[in-house]
């Protein structure tokens, strides 16, 4: 009989605490060369405590080896392909990070006067120029700190616009393939939703759209190309529906990376719209960190963008606070600064051909992945062109495997899982969006892997319905851990079961 022994191999790692025994530092101090202060007195008895109950006490080595160790256990753009479908979770080239950590622009404050801040502020003012000439838009604000933060400050100025009009409107309509945050967004802001139901190709209903604008409606906010991965081509037309009627179209741009250098929408009749530079314009995407959800606007509501606003006079740049019309701030500052220089080092870098030619790789690939994988699994909508694929488990549920155990097994084959069960209107989705940054033989690995899963399903779903096998905690359970989470732990509190 083997015994089973925690190694280097399965790193099993233990917590910092259970590793600490007492008198264990991971530093040393040479003596004081000054006369030592009592520090209860100094400071107040009340103010000092001996030591920090159940802090662990470890040496370097295992302090280094510890977190290199957790480290190794994440997934990671720079270790494979993620295939979250709307969240265009792309490798980014690391001469951004570079020139994001420039001196005069890491260590740039927000607080510098005018004068010093000059050469940031032309940053702001390129990359407002070229994401006007990206979008088609006339006016651009940088604020918005990500994609929602966007969506609000857009449907507020929808709301302001209406409201110098005589009347803010009551409601926004919302397509069943829109982005998951519209609803929430127009909530806030103060509107009702009506859901819109797509027609059979997935598309925006027109004919249901002119029959619900109505004089309370407000705008329209839809997401092209959709979150089933389908471009809105009558997008015009529905834009001279909102527009007769006094309404009007807010584009979500989540799936901007597959409009890029091939169509605008302010060409199409968009009035409002959000960039999510974090997904097109390359910054490192997810894990909370900072992103960027800049609004451009057509001339209309140029007047209601948030203070304050560039401006050039006397061949320097200003910040003009005075816009009796503006919607105020959204935001402390002006955007995140660092996400700003990224985003214009990659536009620059790439110029309107290489944009261009992103664009079209990233649509290539989700239609390379969806006649690879479209034997094998359901596609409810077969548009000739998709810049995601989305497919549901019909045909695995049949034998008891849904798509949530799917994507599970997926990660025992060294792939981080797709968007699973999102958009609703796919019942047991499968999305899927490559990007424009993987190689053939990247996307050739996750379709072998997917067609693996496909036929184990067929032959033994078991194997199927009860992974991972090979992580080092199996299954959570998902419902316990987001009702009563654990938030702290204790040396007394047993520790979470886990894999062998």
């Amino acid at each position: 009989m083997i015994k089973k022994v925690r190694s280097h191999i399965t790193q099993n790692e233990s917590l910092l605490f259970e590793k600490s025994s007492p008198g264990k530092t991971g530093y040393q101090l040479p003596a004081l060369d000054v006369p030592a202060v009592d520090s209860q007195a100094a400071l107040g008895a009340h103010n000092v405590r001996n030591e920090i109950e159940h802090f662990p006490e470890v040496s370097e080595v295992e302090v280094i080896r510890h977190f290199t160790r957790l480290s190794t256990w994440n997934y990671a753009i720079d270790l494979g392909l993620y295939p979250l479908g709307s969240c265009t979770m792309k490798y980014n080239p690391r001469v951004n990070e570079l020139v994001a950590r420039l001196e005069g622009l890491a260590w740039a404050h927000p607080y510098q006067p005018e004068s010093l801040s000059q050469g940031s502020m032309e940053i702001m003012a390129r990359l407002e120029s070229a994401l006007l000439e990206i979008t088609g838009m006339d006016a651009i604000t940088l604020q918005p700190a990500a994609g929602a933060h966007g969506e609000l400050t857009g449907i507020l100025l929808v709301r302001a616009l209406l409201e110098k009009r005589g009347n803010p409107r009551k409601k926004i309509l919302i397509p069943d393939s829109a982005h998951g945050t519209n609803p929430a967004t127009a909530a806030i802001a103060g509107y009702a939703v009506e859901n819109l139901r797509s027609n059979a190709r997935g598309t925006v209903d027109l004919a249901e759209l002119e029959r619900m604008v109505d004089k309370d409606v407000a705008a329209l906010m839809v997401t092209n190309p959709n979150t089933i991965g389908v471009f809105e081509e009558k997008i015009t037309r529905a834009a001279e529906i909102l527009h007769k009627k006094g309404a009007l179209l807010y584009m979500d741009g989540a799936n901007m990376n597959a409009l890029v250098g091939v169509a605008r929408p302010g060409d199409f009749g968009v009035d409002v719209m959000h960039l999510n530079l974090h997904k097109t314009f390359s910054t490192p995407h997810g894990g909370g960190g900072p992103g960027g959800g800049p609004v451009a606007v057509k001339k209309i509501l140029e007047p209601f963008l948030p203070v304050p606003r560039l401006k050039r006079t006397r061949n320097k740049w200003t910040f003009d606070y005075k816009r009796p019309r503006s919607i105020g701030r959204v935001r402390a500052f002006y955007g995140n600064f660092g996400v700003i220089v990224r985003a214009l080092a990659y536009i620059l870098a790439h110029g309107g051909d290489g944009l261009r030619n992103a664009t079209v790789d990233a649509v290539m690939n989700a239609n390379y992945l969806r006649k690879k994988l479209e034997p094998y699994y359901d596609l409810p909508y077969t548009a000739p062109n998709m810049h995601e694929v989305v497919f549901s488990d019909d045909r695995q549920a049949k034998l008891g495997v849904r798509t949530g155990d799917i994507a599970k097994r997926l990660i025992d084959y060294g792939f981080h899982p797709y968007t699973v069960s999102f958009p609703l209107i796919v019942h047991g989705a499968l999305m899927i969006e490559p990007t424009e940054t993987e190689s053939k033989d990247e996307l050739d690995l996750f379709a072998d892997a997917m067609i693996s899963i496909a036929q184990e399903v067929e032959t033994d779903p078991e194997m199927v319905r009860k992974a991972p096998h090979n992580t080092r905690t199996s299954r959570v359970d998902e419902v316990t851990a987001a009702r009563r989470p654990v938030l702290r732990w204790t040396p007394e509190q047993p520790r979470t079961k886990t894999a062998d």
